[in-house]
Protein backbone atom coordinates (compact mmCIF):
# COMPACT_ATOMS: atom_id res chain seq x y z
CA UNK A 1 0.00 0.00 0.00
CA UNK A 2 2.91 2.30 0.84
CA UNK A 3 4.50 1.77 -2.59
CA UNK A 4 1.15 2.23 -4.32
CA UNK A 5 0.75 5.70 -2.71
CA UNK A 6 4.24 6.67 -3.83
CA UNK A 7 3.40 5.49 -7.37
CA UNK A 8 0.30 7.71 -7.54
CA UNK A 9 2.23 10.71 -6.17
CA UNK A 10 4.97 10.28 -8.73
CA UNK A 11 2.40 9.86 -11.48
CA UNK A 12 0.85 13.23 -10.58
CA UNK A 13 4.24 14.98 -10.58
CA UNK A 14 5.35 13.39 -13.85
CA UNK A 15 2.14 13.53 -15.87
CA UNK A 16 -0.45 15.93 -14.35
CA UNK A 17 1.72 18.85 -13.24
CA UNK A 18 3.38 19.35 -16.66
CA UNK A 19 -0.06 19.33 -18.29
CA UNK A 20 -1.24 22.11 -15.93
CA UNK A 21 1.93 24.06 -16.65
CA UNK A 22 1.29 23.76 -20.37
CA UNK A 23 -2.31 24.99 -19.93
CA UNK A 24 -1.01 28.08 -18.12
CA UNK A 25 1.45 28.78 -20.94
CA UNK A 26 -1.20 28.34 -23.63
CA UNK A 27 -3.91 30.27 -21.82
CA UNK A 28 -2.57 32.85 -19.30
CA UNK A 29 -6.10 34.14 -18.71
CA UNK A 30 -7.09 30.75 -17.35
CA UNK A 31 -4.14 30.89 -14.98
CA UNK A 32 -5.29 34.29 -13.72
CA UNK A 33 -8.69 33.00 -12.67
CA UNK A 34 -8.01 31.55 -9.27
CA UNK A 35 -10.84 29.23 -8.43
CA UNK A 36 -11.71 28.88 -4.78
CA UNK A 37 -12.77 25.65 -3.17
CA UNK A 38 -16.36 26.91 -3.22
CA UNK A 39 -16.44 26.91 -7.02
CA UNK A 40 -15.91 30.66 -7.50
CA UNK A 41 -13.63 32.30 -10.02
CA UNK A 42 -11.71 35.10 -8.31
CA UNK A 43 -10.66 38.10 -10.40
CA UNK A 44 -7.80 40.23 -9.03
CA UNK A 45 -8.66 43.87 -9.81
CA UNK A 46 -4.98 44.81 -10.14
CA UNK A 47 -4.98 42.87 -13.41
CA UNK A 48 -7.07 45.55 -15.13
CA UNK A 49 -6.92 48.57 -12.84
CA UNK A 50 -9.03 50.93 -10.76
CA UNK A 51 -10.07 54.53 -11.37
CA UNK A 52 -8.90 57.20 -8.93
CA UNK A 53 -5.32 55.85 -8.75
CA UNK A 54 -3.24 58.61 -10.32
CA UNK A 55 -0.18 58.14 -12.52
CA UNK A 56 -0.50 54.35 -12.68
CA UNK A 57 2.68 53.97 -14.75
CA UNK A 58 4.83 55.38 -11.95
CA UNK A 59 6.34 53.08 -9.35
CA UNK A 60 4.38 52.56 -6.15
CA UNK A 61 5.18 51.32 -2.67
CA UNK A 62 1.74 49.71 -2.43
CA UNK A 63 -0.46 49.05 -5.45
CA UNK A 64 -3.53 50.74 -3.92
CA UNK A 65 -1.77 53.95 -2.82
CA UNK A 66 -3.29 57.06 -4.37
CA UNK A 67 0.13 58.66 -4.93
CA UNK A 68 3.16 57.06 -6.59
CA UNK A 69 6.17 56.32 -4.39
CA UNK A 70 7.93 59.53 -5.44
CA UNK A 71 5.48 61.47 -3.23
CA UNK A 72 6.98 59.92 -0.08
CA UNK A 73 9.29 62.64 1.22
CA UNK A 74 7.98 65.19 -1.29
CA UNK A 75 4.51 65.90 0.09
CA UNK A 76 4.15 66.27 3.85
CA UNK A 77 4.29 63.11 5.95
CA UNK A 78 0.63 63.50 6.89
CA UNK A 79 -0.47 63.80 3.25
CA UNK A 80 1.65 60.81 2.28
CA UNK A 81 0.16 58.63 5.02
CA UNK A 82 -3.38 59.68 4.10
CA UNK A 83 -2.68 59.05 0.41
CA UNK A 84 -2.42 55.36 1.29
CA UNK A 85 -6.19 55.34 1.79
CA UNK A 86 -8.14 54.18 -1.26
CA UNK A 87 -10.61 57.10 -1.18
CA UNK A 88 -12.23 57.66 -4.55
CA UNK A 89 -10.97 54.45 -6.13
CA UNK A 90 -13.52 52.48 -8.14
CA UNK A 91 -13.30 49.33 -10.24
CA UNK A 92 -15.70 48.43 -13.07
CA UNK A 93 -16.62 45.06 -14.54
CA UNK A 94 -19.42 43.20 -16.29
CA UNK A 95 -20.93 39.88 -15.31
CA UNK A 96 -24.08 37.82 -15.65
CA UNK A 97 -23.63 36.32 -12.17
CA UNK A 98 -26.62 36.35 -9.84
CA UNK A 99 -24.27 36.39 -6.83
CA UNK A 100 -21.16 38.53 -6.34
CA UNK A 101 -18.45 38.00 -3.74
CA UNK A 102 -15.53 40.16 -2.58
CA UNK A 103 -12.26 39.21 -0.95
CA UNK A 104 -10.07 42.03 0.32
CA UNK A 105 -7.64 42.91 3.07
CA UNK A 106 -7.44 46.32 4.71
CA UNK A 107 -4.30 48.24 5.59
CA UNK A 108 -5.56 49.10 9.08
CA UNK A 109 -7.52 47.10 11.65
CA UNK A 110 -9.32 50.33 12.63
CA UNK A 111 -12.51 49.65 10.72
CA UNK A 112 -14.66 52.60 11.82
CA UNK A 113 -14.58 55.99 13.54
CA UNK A 114 -16.82 57.39 16.26
CA UNK A 115 -18.72 59.52 13.74
CA UNK A 116 -18.36 57.33 10.62
CA UNK A 117 -19.44 53.68 10.23
CA UNK A 118 -17.31 50.78 9.09
CA UNK A 119 -19.29 50.61 5.85
CA UNK A 120 -17.91 54.05 4.91
CA UNK A 121 -14.44 53.80 6.43
CA UNK A 122 -13.66 50.26 5.28
CA UNK A 123 -16.50 48.95 3.08
CA UNK A 124 -16.62 48.03 -0.61
CA UNK A 125 -19.73 49.61 -2.14
CA UNK A 126 -21.38 48.01 -5.19
CA UNK A 127 -23.42 49.80 -7.88
CA UNK A 128 -24.85 48.56 -11.20
CA UNK A 129 -26.34 50.07 -14.33
CA UNK A 130 -30.08 49.55 -14.65
CA UNK A 131 -31.96 48.91 -17.91
CA UNK A 132 -31.85 52.66 -18.68
CA UNK A 133 -28.09 52.84 -18.18
CA UNK A 134 -28.36 54.68 -14.85
CA UNK A 135 -26.13 53.80 -11.90
CA UNK A 136 -28.12 52.29 -9.02
CA UNK A 137 -26.94 51.06 -5.62
CA UNK A 138 -26.78 47.28 -5.05
CA UNK A 139 -25.05 46.44 -1.73
CA UNK A 140 -22.15 47.36 0.55
CA UNK A 141 -19.73 45.14 2.49
CA UNK A 142 -20.04 45.34 6.28
CA UNK A 143 -16.50 44.65 7.51
CA UNK A 144 -15.97 43.15 10.96
CA UNK A 145 -12.31 42.15 10.51
CA UNK A 146 -9.22 43.34 8.66
CA UNK A 147 -9.61 40.65 6.00
CA UNK A 148 -13.04 40.21 4.43
CA UNK A 149 -14.12 37.33 2.23
CA UNK A 150 -17.87 37.45 1.83
CA UNK A 151 -20.85 37.08 -0.44
CA UNK A 152 -21.74 40.69 -1.12
CA UNK A 153 -25.10 39.99 -2.76
CA UNK A 154 -27.12 37.08 -4.14
CA UNK A 155 -30.45 36.63 -5.89
CA UNK A 156 -29.65 39.26 -8.53
CA UNK A 157 -32.00 39.41 -11.49
CA UNK A 158 -30.53 37.59 -14.51
CA UNK A 159 -28.65 39.59 -17.11
CA UNK A 160 -25.18 40.63 -18.26
CA UNK A 161 -24.66 44.11 -16.82
CA UNK A 162 -22.02 46.60 -15.75
CA UNK A 163 -21.02 46.98 -12.10
CA UNK A 164 -18.88 49.49 -10.22
CA UNK A 165 -17.32 48.79 -6.83
CA UNK A 166 -16.11 51.75 -4.75
CA UNK A 167 -13.18 51.07 -2.44
CA UNK A 168 -12.89 52.11 1.25
CA UNK A 169 -12.69 55.82 2.05
CA UNK A 170 -10.63 56.01 5.24
CA UNK A 171 -8.65 52.79 5.04
CA UNK A 172 -6.13 51.33 2.65
CA UNK A 173 -6.44 48.13 0.64
CA UNK A 174 -3.78 45.42 0.43
CA UNK A 175 -5.59 43.31 -2.16
CA UNK A 176 -9.05 43.05 -3.69
CA UNK A 177 -10.66 40.33 -5.81
CA UNK A 178 -14.17 39.99 -7.19
CA UNK A 179 -15.64 36.49 -7.04
CA UNK A 180 -18.38 35.06 -9.24
CA UNK A 181 -19.47 31.46 -9.94
CA UNK A 182 -16.93 29.84 -12.25
CA UNK A 183 -19.49 29.18 -14.99
CA UNK A 184 -20.53 32.86 -15.24
CA UNK A 185 -19.35 35.43 -17.74
CA UNK A 186 -16.96 38.07 -16.42
CA UNK A 187 -15.50 41.01 -18.32
CA UNK A 188 -13.05 43.49 -16.80
CA UNK A 189 -13.40 47.17 -17.78
CA UNK A 190 -10.26 49.27 -17.88
CA UNK A 191 -10.13 52.65 -16.11
CA UNK A 192 -11.49 55.56 -18.11
CA UNK A 193 -9.37 58.60 -18.89
CA UNK A 194 -9.75 62.38 -18.37
CA UNK A 195 -11.08 62.45 -14.77
CA UNK A 196 -12.69 65.16 -12.67
CA UNK A 197 -9.91 65.87 -10.15
CA UNK A 198 -10.81 66.98 -6.62
CA UNK A 199 -8.17 68.35 -4.22
CA UNK A 200 -9.46 68.97 -0.71
CA UNK A 201 -9.85 68.10 2.94
CA UNK A 202 -11.49 65.43 5.09
CA UNK A 203 -14.82 66.23 3.46
CA UNK A 204 -13.46 65.49 -0.01
CA UNK A 205 -11.72 62.47 1.56
CA UNK A 206 -15.20 61.19 2.45
CA UNK A 207 -15.99 62.10 6.05
CA UNK A 208 -18.58 61.10 7.08
CA UNK A 209 -20.37 59.19 4.32
CA UNK A 210 -22.19 56.02 5.29
CA UNK A 211 -20.85 54.29 2.16
CA UNK A 212 -17.99 55.03 -0.29
CA UNK A 213 -20.50 55.68 -3.08
CA UNK A 214 -22.20 58.48 -1.13
CA UNK A 215 -19.37 61.05 -1.17
CA UNK A 216 -20.23 63.99 -3.42
CA UNK A 217 -17.21 63.16 -5.62
CA UNK A 218 -18.64 59.68 -6.30
CA UNK A 219 -22.19 61.01 -6.77
CA UNK A 220 -20.91 63.48 -9.35
CA UNK A 221 -18.88 60.78 -11.07
CA UNK A 222 -22.08 58.78 -11.58
CA UNK A 223 -24.11 61.80 -12.69
CA UNK A 224 -21.55 62.72 -15.34
CA UNK A 225 -20.61 59.09 -16.00
CA UNK A 226 -16.97 60.12 -15.76
CA UNK A 227 -13.92 58.93 -13.81
CA UNK A 228 -13.02 60.80 -10.64
CA UNK A 229 -9.77 61.37 -8.76
CA UNK A 230 -10.23 62.06 -5.05
CA UNK A 231 -7.21 63.81 -3.53
CA UNK A 232 -8.84 64.63 -0.23
CA UNK A 233 -6.48 64.55 2.77
CA UNK A 234 -8.12 64.72 6.15
CA UNK A 235 -6.94 67.82 8.02
CA UNK A 236 -4.24 68.39 5.41
CA UNK A 237 -5.83 69.87 2.29
CA UNK A 238 -3.91 73.15 2.37
CA UNK A 239 -3.20 74.14 -1.24
CA UNK A 240 0.32 72.72 -1.00
CA UNK A 241 2.57 73.38 -3.98
CA UNK A 242 3.96 69.84 -3.59
CA UNK A 243 0.50 68.40 -4.20
CA UNK A 244 0.15 70.88 -7.05
CA UNK A 245 3.15 69.22 -8.71
CA UNK A 246 1.12 66.01 -8.97
CA UNK A 247 -2.06 67.80 -10.05
CA UNK A 248 -0.21 69.22 -13.04
CA UNK A 249 0.87 65.75 -14.15
CA UNK A 250 -2.75 64.65 -14.62
CA UNK A 251 -4.78 64.87 -17.80
CA UNK A 252 -7.80 66.28 -15.99
CA UNK A 253 -11.16 67.28 -17.42
CA UNK A 254 -11.42 69.88 -14.64
CA UNK A 255 -9.73 70.68 -11.32
CA UNK A 256 -11.84 71.33 -8.22
CA UNK A 257 -9.85 73.04 -5.44
CA UNK A 258 -11.78 72.67 -2.16
CA UNK A 259 -9.22 73.23 0.60
CA UNK A 260 -10.66 76.05 2.70
CA UNK A 261 -11.98 73.87 5.59
CA UNK A 262 -8.29 73.24 6.51
CA UNK A 263 -7.16 76.83 6.02
CA UNK A 264 -7.55 80.31 7.46
CA UNK A 265 -7.84 83.58 5.58
CA UNK A 266 -4.11 84.33 5.74
CA UNK A 267 -3.22 80.92 4.28
CA UNK A 268 -5.76 81.44 1.50
CA UNK A 269 -4.19 84.81 0.65
CA UNK A 270 -0.71 83.27 0.58
CA UNK A 271 -1.42 80.05 -1.29
CA UNK A 272 -4.45 80.24 -3.56
CA UNK A 273 -3.10 82.47 -6.34
CA UNK A 274 0.25 80.62 -6.52
CA UNK A 275 -1.49 77.21 -6.71
CA UNK A 276 -3.79 78.31 -9.53
CA UNK A 277 -0.87 79.84 -11.44
CA UNK A 278 1.15 76.66 -10.86
CA UNK A 279 -1.61 74.60 -12.43
CA UNK A 280 -2.27 77.10 -15.20
CA UNK A 281 1.43 77.18 -16.19
CA UNK A 282 1.27 73.46 -17.06
CA UNK A 283 -2.42 73.23 -17.97
CA UNK A 284 -3.31 76.47 -19.77
CA UNK A 285 -6.80 75.40 -20.84
CA UNK A 286 -8.08 73.04 -18.15
CA UNK A 287 -10.96 74.54 -16.12
CA UNK A 288 -10.27 75.26 -12.44
CA UNK A 289 -13.07 75.61 -9.88
CA UNK A 290 -12.43 77.29 -6.52
CA UNK A 291 -14.77 76.28 -3.69
CA UNK A 292 -15.51 78.22 -0.51
CA UNK A 293 -15.61 76.23 2.72
CA UNK A 294 -19.01 75.09 3.95
CA UNK A 295 -20.29 76.82 7.01
CA UNK A 296 -20.40 74.52 10.01
CA UNK A 297 -24.03 73.61 10.54
CA UNK A 298 -23.95 75.11 14.05
CA UNK A 299 -22.00 78.25 13.11
CA UNK A 300 -25.28 80.18 13.18
CA UNK A 301 -25.03 80.04 16.99
CA UNK A 302 -21.20 80.20 17.20
CA UNK A 303 -20.16 83.76 16.23
CA UNK A 304 -16.41 83.11 16.19
CA UNK A 305 -16.79 80.12 13.89
CA UNK A 306 -19.11 82.01 11.59
CA UNK A 307 -16.60 84.87 11.42
CA UNK A 308 -13.88 82.38 10.46
CA UNK A 309 -15.95 81.19 7.50
CA UNK A 310 -16.77 84.74 6.45
CA UNK A 311 -13.07 85.70 6.46
CA UNK A 312 -12.15 82.58 4.46
CA UNK A 313 -14.81 83.32 1.88
CA UNK A 314 -13.63 86.91 1.51
CA UNK A 315 -10.03 85.78 1.06
CA UNK A 316 -10.95 83.26 -1.64
CA UNK A 317 -13.13 85.79 -3.46
CA UNK A 318 -10.25 88.28 -3.36
CA UNK A 319 -7.89 85.64 -4.82
CA UNK A 320 -10.42 84.81 -7.53
CA UNK A 321 -10.79 88.49 -8.45
CA UNK A 322 -7.01 88.93 -8.52
CA UNK A 323 -6.61 85.99 -10.87
CA UNK A 324 -9.32 87.31 -13.16
CA UNK A 325 -7.75 90.77 -13.19
CA UNK A 326 -4.50 89.13 -14.31
CA UNK A 327 -6.35 87.42 -17.19
CA UNK A 328 -6.10 83.91 -15.77
CA UNK A 329 -8.90 82.32 -17.74
CA UNK A 330 -11.31 79.42 -17.38
CA UNK A 331 -11.85 79.96 -13.65
CA UNK A 332 -15.10 79.16 -11.84
CA UNK A 333 -16.35 79.75 -8.30
CA UNK A 334 -18.66 77.95 -5.87
CA UNK A 335 -20.09 79.69 -2.81
CA UNK A 336 -19.99 77.78 0.46
CA UNK A 337 -22.94 79.23 2.36
CA UNK A 338 -25.45 76.59 1.23
CA UNK A 339 -23.22 73.59 0.52
CA UNK A 340 -24.86 71.61 3.35
CA UNK A 341 -28.24 73.32 3.00
CA UNK A 342 -29.65 75.93 5.35
CA UNK A 343 -31.45 73.77 7.93
CA UNK A 344 -28.39 72.63 9.97
CA UNK A 345 -29.06 68.96 9.16
CA UNK A 346 -26.34 68.36 6.56
CA UNK A 347 -23.49 67.26 8.84
CA UNK A 348 -22.71 64.58 11.40
CA UNK A 349 -20.72 66.80 13.77
CA UNK A 350 -21.21 70.30 12.44
CA UNK A 351 -18.16 70.03 10.19
CA UNK A 352 -18.28 66.78 8.24
CA UNK A 353 -21.05 66.00 5.79
CA UNK A 354 -23.69 63.35 6.30
CA UNK A 355 -25.11 61.59 3.25
CA UNK A 356 -27.63 64.41 3.07
CA UNK A 357 -24.88 67.01 3.12
CA UNK A 358 -22.95 65.20 0.39
CA UNK A 359 -26.04 65.00 -1.78
CA UNK A 360 -26.69 68.69 -1.34
CA UNK A 361 -23.07 69.49 -2.23
CA UNK A 362 -23.37 67.42 -5.38
CA UNK A 363 -26.46 69.41 -6.38
CA UNK A 364 -24.55 72.70 -6.03
CA UNK A 365 -21.36 71.45 -7.71
CA UNK A 366 -23.14 69.88 -10.69
CA UNK A 367 -24.21 72.97 -12.67
CA UNK A 368 -20.82 74.64 -12.20
CA UNK A 369 -18.98 71.51 -13.33
CA UNK A 370 -21.36 71.19 -16.28
CA UNK A 371 -20.62 74.77 -17.35
CA UNK A 372 -16.86 74.40 -16.80
CA UNK A 373 -16.71 71.26 -18.95
CA UNK A 374 -19.06 72.66 -21.59
CA UNK A 375 -21.67 69.94 -21.09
Amino acid sequence: MKYLSIFFLLSFVIFVAPVEAQIEKLDPEMAKQKKAEDGLAWHDVTEWGVEGRILPDQERKRWFDRFPGSADGTVTGAVWNLSRHSAGMMVRFKTDATAIHVHYKLLSSNLAMPHMPATGVSGVDLYARDADGQWRWVQVARPTSQEIKTQLIRGLSPGFREYAAYLPLYNGVEFLSIGVPADCKFESLKPRQKPIVFYGTSITHGACASRPGMVHTAILGRRFDMPVVNLGFSGNGKMDAEVGDYLTQLDAAVYVIDCLPNMNAQMVKERCVPLVKQIRAKKPDTPIILVEDRRNTNSWILPDRDAHHTANHAALKEAFNTLQSESVSNLYYISGDKLYGTDSDGATDGSHASDLGFYRQADIFEPVLRKAMGL
